[in-house]
């Protein structure tokens, strides 16, 4: 029996249920992909798919709307899979376990894939059903929006006529979002050698934080997992000689991770280890409001792999201990948003280098080359290099927008009150598509998403339903 089969709109539901049992990660979105060119094929529309598995369905315009200017609806189709830890199900090939809990919809011990499941099972429902007033409707399904947009980077757009878009892929009811920043993946590389040395192996593990996504929650004051790693082992490192054998921490680089680890090999492990101890400690209560479940332990292992020479082990310190992390900058023009930011949010070693990717954000093109400057210095530094792969420019506001206005019109009815119209720090893919749609009038929002990117995450129920009447509305009212 379907889980969500009870909740309203049920065609909403019955969608988001059969995409959530397809795994759809990034790097994984072919399955996904197939899936909705077979929806389109079942219904005789239009449909567009590209090698890097972007779906484009075009419905012509419904009776009475054939003179009106086409509509896009956008969102996307990969989802960041993080699990709790202990969770045995392969996100690679497991679809997920769905569970109603009051007004909630959440998945068991995973991330939930609202963001942005729920754009895609909102565009097909209305797709799927020809009562629905509308004009031509261009639904633009992209992949990869998660490390770096770059399905969106990838897309042909030779078969769109709209210049408005309403993209589906916010996460708070009543936002109109209008504006986000620009970002990469810049990642940092050192190369490692490694060396015998006579020492005992220990385990240094933190984890019980909280994370969240790297632009909408990186203002919280929330620590960093792959950094405090850094912190401890540095300390470890001031109180007794040692060598670093391995570390690792965080999944995706657009969120804040909430675990790491490192094997290291110290001469004298009970000073090592008292020292991570005290640290430990002062952390703790550094973090005791945004992170206040922050564990630390230190525990004897088997270093499994030659650790890597002195030298290797102090460069490597030395780039958790000195990397740029978190706000850098607040906007001067909008109070209270983060102008530019980054995160570490992978970090990883191989026999012969240890990587650190960082996700960079930034309003101000200027800013975020800064920052990409100042990882090449610090990388150079410390014989490294650095790559940068997903760059996608800032989405301007736009002064006069018909469709925005439309919107608010459709809002004010419905709720009863202005929508509140803002920037965002987050990513978003109308950035490109703007630079690929000369004069795109573009305007972002969504259903109420909480603790996204996290196994937390959750999507309120409630809020779909009156997300979905007010796309009804402006679809209505779009002659």
């Amino acid at each position: 029996m379907a889980v969500l089969e009870h909740l309203e709109p049920q065609s909403v539901f019955r969608f988001f249920e059969e995409l959530c049992a397809i795994p759809h990660g990034s790097r994984n979105t072919k399955a996904i992909s197939d899936w909705c060119v077979g929806f389109a094929k079942a219904r005789g529309l239009e449909y567009h798919q590209d090698a890097a598995n972007n779906v484009i369905i075009i419905q012509e315009a419904a009776p009475g709307y054939e003179n009106a200017a086409p509509i896009i609806l956008q969102g996307h189709l990969d989802m960041v899979c993080e699990k709790t830890p202990g969770c045995a199900k392969d996100m690679e090939r497991e679809g997920l376990d769905l569970a109603v809990d009051g007004d909630f919809v959440s998945a068991k011990d995973t991330t939930l894939g609202g963001d942005d499941g729920i754009a895609v099972a909102m565009a097909l429902a209305i797709l799927d059903d020809p009562t629905i007033p509308h004009p031509r409707l261009e639904v633009v399904l992209t992949t990869e929006e998660e490390i770096g947009m770059l399905g969106a980077a990838a897309l042909d757009v030779s078969s769109l006529r709209g210049r408005q878009l309403l993209n589906l892929d916010s996460e708070e009811e009543g936002i109109f979002t209008v504006s986000c920043a620009g970002g990469s993946v810049t990642t940092c590389r050192l190369p490692v050698t490694r060396s015998p040395f006579a020492g005992t192996a220990l385990r240094v593990r933190i984890s019980g934080l909280t994370g969240g996504h790297s632009g909408a929650e990186i203002h919280k004051g929330r620590g960093n997992a792959d950094l405090l790693l850094g912190r401890i082992l540095r300390a470890m490192a001031e109180a007794a000689e040692l060598r670093l054998v391995s570390c690792t921490g965080g999944l995706k680089d657009n969120a804040i991770p909430t675990a790491a680890e490192a094997v290291v090999s110290t001469a004298d492990a009970a000073t090592a280890g008292g020292a991570a101890e005290r640290l430990a400690g002062l952390i703790q209560a550094e973090y005791r409001a945004a992170d206040p479940a922050l564990t630390v332990t230190v525990e004897e292992t088997m270093a499994g792999e030659t650790p890597m020479d002195a030298d290797s082990t102090r460069r490597a310190l030395c780039l958790l201990a000195c990397a740029p992390n978190g706000v850098q900058a607040m906007s001067q023009d909008i109070p209270g948003l983060v102008q530019t930011s980054l995160n570490l949010g992978i970090l990883e070693t191989g026999r012969e280098a240890l990587t650190a990717a960082f996700c960079v954000r930034s309003s101000v093109a200027s800013q975020k080359e800064m920052l990409h400057d100042r990882l090449r210095c610090l990388a150079g530094q410390l014989g490294g290099t650095v790559d940068i792969a997903g760059d996608y420019p800032a989405w301007e506001y736009r002064r006069d927008s018909a469709l925005r206005e439309r919107m608010a019109e459709v809002f004010r009815e419905q709720y009863g009150r202005e929508p509140k119209i803002e920037a965002i720090h987050a990513g978003v893919e109308c950035g490109l598509l703007c630079g690929k749609l000369p004069d795109l009038d573009c305007v972002s929002i969504g259903p109420d998403l909480l603790e996204i990117h996290t196994p937390r995450e959750r999507m309120r129920v409630s809020s779909v339903r009156r997300v979905w009447d007010f796309v009804l509305e402006v679809l209505k009212r779009s002659k």
